[in-house]
Formats: structure tokens, sequence, C-alpha cells
């Protein structure tokens, strides 16, 4: 096996296909890289933890087939300390020989034959085509409201909902819910979880996919699904069990609403978090007063009063809530001016945008004792 490669194209396909590489595995050969100089010049590589599969097929030159496997953290930190040139790797007898410029490393080839995901993937199948940056902001507006305590099964994943007339992507970890939601028609109805965990994976991979890659395929098996994205390729395994009907959550009305500065109220609740952070809880207050949000907090350290205008229907509250949890929401949105809706002091905080409804977000209260 032989092929060279520009050094740079090299170390983009590496920190790509990586993302799939175990280290908790006993097998040393999914700690490796499979990877195959096929008939059509092109070089393959794939990477698995059973979990996710990633797949890259690159334009190489110079080419003599064959496959081999290489332990993927040691190959990897020797590419990317290559000088940007181009490198030749060649195989023979079990040991791979890596050269660029001045530089040569020989290093241990694993036989092939025994990486267990070497399947060709196809994207041939109809799928859901995404936006690229619509795909990346849809993950970033949910993952973080998935449960990570893995007790908690399919709660550690991210519904997508399919819908014959949008994609619908919610989380929710028995403190917070998200909803983000895409206007685009479907040929059919079906909804799947995957792990949060793993979408945060595909959004890395979105990240760093070329620029000139703007769309995504999501094909949708029994047991897996697949993200084509340009030359990469992503198998992930399904959840097994049934997600919350989160819609029931969602409250069907309330009788105060407030108008309210995203920016402004980030920026007061990062301070009044720098003393909640010393209790116990997180805890911060809200007291809903005419067009006045009083934030405080309190602790050993001392307290923290923070006052922002608002626009508010319906009447005077106190509520708390853990700082964290607010905050996660708020990051995920990018408008300038948000809408919460409240109902007791109990009952949770539903946030959604001033108009249309891209985002939905549940926020639980922590019940407040007194002053």
């Amino acid at each position: 096996m032989k092929f060279k490669c520009s050094q740079i194209t090299l170390t983009k396909a590496l920190n790509i296909v990586s993302k799939a590489v175990t280290n908790r595995s006993t097998l040393p050969i999914l700690k490796g890289i499979f990877m195959e100089v096929r008939e059509d010049g092109k070089l393959r590589m794939v990477t698995s933890d059973h979990e996710i599969t990633i797949e890259e097929t690159i334009d190489v030159s110079e080419t003599e087939k064959g496959s081999v496997v290489v332990q993927a953290k040691l190959f990897s930190d020797i590419i990317r300390k290559l000088p940007n040139a181009e490198v030749t790797i060649e195989v023979e007898n079990g040991s791979v020989t890596v050269r660029c410029l001045n530089s040569q490393f020989s290093i241990v080839g694993l036989p092939a034959d025994e990486f267990p995901a070497v399947e060709i993937i196809s994207d041939q199948q109809d799928g859901i085509l995404f936006e690229k940056s619509v795909l990346k902001e849809m993950i970033r507006k949910t993952s973080f409201a998935a449960s990570v305590d893995e007790s908690k099964g399919v709660l550690t994943g991210i519904l997508i909902e399919l819908l014959s007339d949008s994609v619908n992507l919610a989380a929710i970890d028995g403190y917070r819910l998200a909803v983000s939601r895409k206007a685009m028609v479907n040929l059919e109805e079906k909804n799947v979880v995957i792990s949060a965990k793993i979408m945060n994976e595909i959004h890395k991979i979105l990240s760093d996919a070329s620029e000139e890659e703007e769309t995504v395929k999501l094909i949708l098996r029994d047991k897996n699904a697949v993200f084509a994205i340009g030359n990469v390729k992503v198998v992930l395994r399904l959840l097994d069990g049934e997600f919350i009907k989160y819609r029931d959550v969602l409250p069907a009305d309330s009788n105060i609403k407030i108008k309210v500065s995203k920016g402004d109220l980030t920026e007061s609740i990062e301070r009044a978090s720098l003393l909640s952070k010393e209790g116990k809880n997180n805890l911060i207050k809200f007291a809903i007063r005419d067009n006045i949000l009083t934030i405080t907090s309190k602790s050993e350290e001392g307290n923290v009063k923070e006052e922002i205008l608002i626009s508010k229907e319906g009447e005077d509250l106190d509520i708390g809530f853990n700082a964290k949890y607010v905050l996660d929401v708020l990051k995920a949105i990018d408008d300038e001016e948000i809408l919460m809706y409240f109902n007791a002091s109990i009952k949770p905080c539903l946030v959604e945008p001033l108009e249309g409804n891209s985002f939905e977000y549940l926020i639980l209260p922590v019940r407040i004792t007194g002053n």
C-alpha cells in the first residue's frame, strides 16, 4: 500500500475521523484508524467505537492498493507535527513508513482484516437535506438540555421529530426542556432518538467540514442513522425507548408574560451567579414588579441585587431558579429580546421568541422559602 497527500489535507481528515476513536474499548484495533487505498486511487479512512462510525474519502496520488490499521493517536500526532508539505505513506510487511521532506517515521501497523467496521457506507438512499448551518444551530440549541445521567436511558438523547411540514429537535433532563424547530417538507413522519453526546460530535464534524459543503443528508434506517456531509459519512446507533411526550409538559397558557432584553438578562444573571455559586444550589431569585425585574442572590460571602427594565402583562411574582439552567437557555438564544411566561412560583417558566415558534425552552424553578 502506498499514497502521497498534502499534510494539510491529511490532517483535516484525521481530525474528523478521530472523533469516533475510543479509549474505553479493550480491543486495541478500535483505537486505530482503518486506511484503504482503493482501486479508484482514493484513500478511505474509517473509525468506529460501535456506537458511531466515521468514514472519510480523500483524493491522493501515486497510489498502490492496500489497507492497514494505524494507531490513531500516534499516527495523527505524527502527521500534525510534520511540515506543510507532501507526505508519503508506504506500508510493507506490517510496517508503516511516513516521509515528509527531511522527516521519516516507521511505526507498527495492525492487520486491516481485524477491523470490524469496514463496510462501505452508502448515501444513495432517500433522506432529509439540511443546510449545514441550520443543523449546527438546531443541535447547539438543544443538546445542552439532554441528561448526562446514563441511567436515564433515552433522556440522554435528542429527539428528531419529522413532521409533514417541519423538523423538530427536543431534549429534556427533568430540569429543563429545549425544543428547536425548522419548517421543512418531509415525505414521511418519523421519530428517532440519537445520543446527545454523539450529536455534539456531529456538530464538531459540521464545524470542521469544508465550507464548500453546504448541505447535510440524514438517512434514517431501522437501527441507525447516517449523516452524509460531502466525502464524510457518519453512521450512528439510534437509542431505544419512547421519548417523553414533550408537548404534554409545555403549559397551555400563563397568567404572567414579560418581554426582556436577552443580553441584559444574561449579564445580570452572570453577575448574580458570582455569589449564587457560593451557595448550595446556585439559587437566584426573580422579583417581577410592574416594569422591573429584580434579580437577587446571597450567600455567606455577601449578596447582590440587579434590576432590569421589562414589559409585563399580568400579576407580580417571586420565583427562584438555578442560575446555570437559565444561563444555558439564554446562551443558546440569538434573539435580542425574548418572551418569558410564568404561572406561579412552583410552576416552570416558558421562554419563546417574540415571533414564530423556532424555539421553546422550559425551565423548572427552585422552591424559595423566604428571604
